[in-house]
């Protein structure tokens, strides 16, 4: 008589993947009044400003892989992580646009969506699991590479070019923002208290 395998333990807290997300979040405070600095005239502070926002971005490409790759992934870092992008995408837009570099239409949708979308995710919650699709990504990554170029001090062509950028993150924003719309109506039809995941092929990545 076989006896039951015992359940797989699951991985702590304490680990490489969420201290990155942690150490993220701790950066959003750090990066905001970098950037606020001599309400945002002082070239210095706004390298700085860039360089501890690419930091922070770049742990949100390694967070996720390291908790894969070890086996490491909790409930405190599916919450934390996407806590951590939405801090700071919101609070490089809300001071952007406070110190007039960027429209404040553009932080409003953009707030929106991402907003939204959370809710969205909380709505179906009980029906299942709304996966990251490929374009969610793509918006995640101009997002980041606008803002960056936001960030820097730039005048003439480089500024038009992030201007462009920009634009084309908020087309991708509002179509990716309307698919999660359908994919969680979708869901909520199709499933009846069962557990499903909507987009195949996507990660579990928020988007």
């Amino acid at each position: 008589m076989s006896t039951p395998e015992a359940p797989a333990p699951q991985a702590g807290v304490a680990n490489l993947a969420n201290a990155l997300t942690v150490a993220r979040l701790v950066m959003v405070p750090i990066f905001a009044a970098l950037l606020l600095s001599d309400r945002g005239h002082h070239s210095g502070w706004r390298y700085a400003a860039t360089a501890v926002f690419i930091v922070a971005s770049l742990t949100d490409r390694v967070d996720g892989a390291v908790a894969r790759r070890r086996g490491t992934v909790t409930d405190f870092g599916k919450i934390a992580d996407p806590i951590a992008d939405k801090a700071l995408i919101g609070a490089a837009l809300i001071s952007l646009s406070s110190i007039g570099d960027l429209p404040w239409w553009v932080t409003v949708v953009v707030l929106v969506r991402e907003i939204g979308v959370t809710l969205l995710r909380f709505w179906v919650i009980r029906r299942g699991v709304m996966a990251a699709s490929r374009g969610g990504k793509v918006k995640t990554v101009l997002q980041a590479i606008a803002i960056g170029l936001y960030l820097l001090p730039l005048t003439g062509p480089l500024a038009s070019i992030r201007a462009y950028l920009m634009a084309a993150a908020i087309v991708i924003t509002l179509a990716t923002g309307a698919d999660y719309v359908a994919r969680a109506i979708r869901l909520r039809r199709t499933t009846s208290g069962r557990a499903a995941y909507i987009a195949p092929g996507a990660t579990s990545d928020v988007g």
